[in-house]
């Protein structure tokens, strides 16, 4: 990609030796990432990791120690940022709002601010599932509902960046489906998705790559299933052995690559190593029907992120 223009297109965020210390402490201690556009990208790490730093750096809310970071190819720090943050929808962590306005003159507010024309805010409310409660004043709203608010806040605009911030915490599973869902349909649309969250489950499948991050640092980045293969952490076994057949599961099990069995009844838990998973499954199907029943277990995101400690 030697054409700066190419670049630009295919690139909505980078980040150079990021670097901010606040006094003694690095919070973000140089940190390089590229985010292609239309991407959906994690963020991940404990508490105290940098995560919200990197975020209020990238919005350009707090200027870094070092390091450069562009957005849609302009410098946070340059002149021109002014007219690219209309383009960055953003949904911070805690969403504070002014109760005695309603939802709609919420948005309506939010659009003024924005200089987004006021009929995108009926639409807005309508995506995320609250135009019936468009006239109810915020202070009726629960907590899944000013959730959602500020997720339709954040997309007023038809922004191009998105940066949200553990954006599903009050919502239910139902808003939780549709909220991934419209993730879905701007990933489809060429938008960017930076998403911080501690719900390692719910984004393992719904992030194209991620970073974890730990002491300032990014310790990890890849596509969940690459960091699988990094890390080379072992598969789970699920096995239901027939009454009769359990001996010579038993029989079978102590020729192969199997650790940590643990039975109940006729039920058999157990960890194999990657590179041994054709070994094994080929040594368990030879035993015909009395396996009942097999499954292979990936390890989870929790698995992986847990296993950088």
């Amino acid at each position: 990609m030697q054409n700066g223009t190419l670049l630009r297109a295919e690139t909505a965020i980078t980040l150079r030796g990021v670097v901010k210390h606040f006094g003694a402490v690095r919070a973000v201690d140089g940190v390089d990432l590229q985010v292609p556009r239309g991407e959906v990208f994690g963020l991940i790490g404990h508490n105290g990791a940098g995560k919200s730093t990197l975020f209020k750096m990238m919005l350009g809310l707090v200027a870094p120690s070092a390091g450069e970071i562009l957005i849609q190819g302009s410098p946070v720090a340059g002149r021109g940022f002014r007219a690219v943050r209309r383009g960055i929808g953003y949904l911070p962590e805690n969403v504070v709002l002014y109760d005695n306005l309603s939802g709609l003159e919420t948005l309506r507010y939010f659009a003024r601010l924005k200089d987004v024309a006021p009929r995108e805010c009926e639409a807005a409310l309508e995506r995320v599932g609250l135009a019936q409660a468009a006239g109810r004043p915020v202070r009726e709203y629960s907590k899944g509902m000013r959730q959602r608010l500020g997720f339709a806040q954040a997309l007023l605009g038809r922004p191009q960046v998105l940066f949200l911030d553990e954006p599903t915490t009050g919502l239910d599973p139902e808003a939780i489906r549709m909220f991934y869902a419209i993730l879905r349909q701007l990933r489809g649309e060429g938008v960017t998705t930076i998403l911080s969250s501690h719900i390692l489950a719910e984004v393992q499948e719904r992030v194209d790559r991620l970073a974890i991050m730990s002491a300032g640092r990014v310790q990890a980045l890849g596509s969940v299933q690459q960091l699988r293969d990094q890390m080379d952490l072992p598969l789970r076994l699920e096995l239901q052995a027939s009454d009769e057949g359990i001996a010579a599961v038993r029989a079978a099990l102590a020729r192969l690559p199997v650790a940590d069995q643990v039975w109940l009844g006729a039920r058999l838990q157990a960890r194999c190593p990657r590179a041994a998973k054709m070994e094994v499954l080929a040594g368990l199907a030879g035993l015909g029907s009395v396996v009942v029943d097999l499954k292979v277990h990936e390890p989870s995101l929790e698995d992986v992120f847990f296993g950088l400690d």
